[in-house]
Formats: structure tokens, C-alpha cells, sequence
């Protein structure tokens, strides 16, 4: 009787210590799996541009009351030419969750799609849930380019 109590335990211990690889095991396969997974989904962190001013265009080529996205270094800026022809240039950037706004020529304001955020001409915002107004740039016109630089 004392023997069998003796292999019961003995096969108790080889089951436990076969749970124990074979969950190791596991845990380590689903760990080679997943983790490139979600390595890959996981964007890559980019290194900050400095860019002091950028050309956005030609003044002739863009049209009274619209807007368009130019690239400064590695940020979107919106660059508005209103009805009157001046320019105003900000960052393309919502304040709320870093999605790109864009120019609403219907509504008259710049609009983020996210999330139904709204700014003035000016940047500042006036519905939806963005927390604070968009960085201005400043914008230069000689002779018939447009230049888009950081306000100082």
C-alpha cells in the first residue's frame, strides 16, 4: 500500500512538472506569435524635422477661398487663402487626437472628420470636443511664392 501511495505521488509530481514545460511551452510559443504582431502595428518613432520654412506654391495657382495641406518637415500645415485673398497658414493637426483637419469651403471653417471638431479662420475652436486652438504659422508672399514659417 505504502508503494502505491509512493508511485501516486511520484506520478503526481511528473504530471505537475509536465503542466509546468508544457505551459512554459505555450506561454512562450504565444509570446513568438503575438509579439511581432503587434510590433507591427505599432508605428515606428520618427525623429523631429527641423524645417524653418517651407514653399507651399505659387500664388497664382492657388485660388481664392480654399485651403490646402502643405508638409512642414514632419507635420501637416493648412494653408487658407480666404475670399479676400489673404493667406493664414496653421497646423493641420487636431487638437483632440492628431487627425488632419482640412478646409470647408460649405461651412466656412476648418473641420476636423473625427470626431466633428470645428475651427474658425483663425484656428480657434468653436465646436466638438478639440481642447485647444491650432498652432498659427506665419506666411510670407514674394513676388509670386507663398512661404510658410514658424511664428517666433
Amino acid at each position: 500500500m505504502t508503494n502505491d501511495v509512493e508511485q501516486g505521488g511520484e506520478q503526481e509530481g511528473r504530471r505537475d512538472f509536465l503542466k509546468y514545460v508544457l505551459g512554459g511551452g505555450l506561454l512562450a510559443w504565444s509570446a513568438a506569435v503575438l509579439y511581432p504582431i503587434f510590433a507591427f502595428l505599432k508605428p515606428p518613432k520618427q525623429a523631429e524635422v527641423e524645417v524653418t520654412s517651407v514653399k507651399a506654391g505659387k500664388v497664382s495657382a492657388i485660388e481664392k477661398d480654399s485651403g490646402m495641406i502643405v508638409r512642414f518637415g514632419n507635420k501637416p500645415v493648412i494653408l487658407i487663402r480666404g475670399a479676400d485673398g489673404d493667406f493664414r497658414a496653421l497646423s493641420a493637426t487636431c487638437t483632440h487626437l492628431d487627425c488632419t483637419v482640412q478646409y470647408r469651403k460649405d461651412m466656412g471653417l476648418i473641420w476636423c472628420a473625427c470626431h466633428n471638431g470645428r475651427y474658425d479662420l483663425n484656428g480657434r475652436n468653436i465646436a466638438g470636443p478639440p481642447p485647444r486652438p491650432l498652432e498659427e504659422y506665419r506666411v510670407i508672399v514674394q513676388d509670386d511664392d507663398v512661404m510658410i514659417s514658424r511664428k517666433v
